[in-house]
């Protein structure tokens, strides 16, 4: 005779089982259509030779871009996003106001960076496991939220090339920037295609991407700028652009909602994006995109 509670264990367990593989069908499922989703919206440009062969680009649609619907099943994925940087615990008590406002870097305290530059590595230390498991989540998107800038006057009123030549940036194959106009810290997130993540913790990547210029770890600067190159020898395969709103600095003029602009530079091709990112939600999957071969150049 079976006992009660071993037959009732035995179906909890059963049904706990048909939950989890449920699960996961949905979950696949949901990848695949997102996928399928990406490829008939994306675009693609040829691109100039690079070292005598001709190079397709291949973007990936924005949220904008897409039907109604999709646009309501990406808003549930946000929303997912949103509660899972809250759930790991990755905000940060936010620091007191700052009055003073220096003219420029070099104005600032060596012993002051050196300190903040520490404060952030004792942050990632103890918070790089859920801030991967975050940014592996945000890396599943296949759409972007960004929005295409089409004016290319207003490349004017942020001067993103004047900012990396300020800061010493470079210039290359692919180059991804991202420009903001706070005091806040805002992070550029590159997933390659070899599958690193260069942010502010991994700043060069074994397929040679380099971000060279990362900036407001403290408040020194209401025109900012981060920078992500490839100068050569960009890799073939996907790219996707991330944006983390890191720290909200208490400074003057300086608030909790940040526009931010992001340009993507592919062997001379450009596109610009600009966005809105509130201190608090999940890092933005801006956009994505991937290089590869034309075969009609082989």
């Amino acid at each position: 005779m079976v006992e009660p509670v071993t037959t009732a264990a035995t179906l909890g367990l059963s049904g706990a089982g048909v939950y989890i593989l449920a699960r996961y069908w949905d979950q696949r499922n949901q990848r695949l259509r997102s996928l399928a989703l990406a490829e008939k919206y994306s675009t693609t440009t040829r691109l100039t030779q690079h070292e005598g062969r001709m190079r397709l680009l291949v973007n990936r649609p924005q949220v904008s871009e897409v039907p109604p619907d999709e646009q309501d099943a990406w808003q549930d994925r946000e929303q997912r996003r949103n509660r899972n940087i809250i759930t790991l615990d990755l905000l940060h008590a936010e620091s007191p106001e700052v009055q003073a406002e220096p003219a420029d870097d070099s104005e600032m305290d060596d012993g002051e960076r050196i300190m903040e530059l520490e404060r952030r590595q004792e942050w990632i230390t103890q918070h790089e496991p859920p801030m991967n498991r975050h940014a592996a989540l945000v890396s599943e998107e296949q759409l972007g939220s960004g929005v295409v800038v089409a004016d290319p006057e207003e490349e004017l009123e942020v001067a993103i090339d004047e900012r990396i030549e300020r800061e010493g940036g470079a210039s290359g194959d692919v180059q991804i920037s991202l420009a903001w106009d706070d005091y806040n810290d805002l992070d550029l997130h590159v997933f390659c295609p070899s599958g690193e993540r260069i942010y502010f913790n991994n700043k060069i990547s074994e397929c040679g991407g380099d971000l060279d210029v990362d900036m407001n770890v403290r408040p020194v600067s209401n025109t900012p700028v981060e920078n992500v190159v490839w100068k050569e020898n960009a890799p073939l395969g996907a790219y996707k652009v991330g944006v983390h709103f890191y720290k909200h600095h208490k400074k003057r003029r300086t608030k909790r909602a940040c526009p931010f602009r992001l340009r993507v530079i592919t062997h001379g091709k450009v596109r610009e994006y600009k966005g809105n990112i509130t201190y608090g939600e999940a890092m933005q999957m801006v956009t994505s995109f991937t290089l590869t071969e034309s075969l009609s150049a082989q």
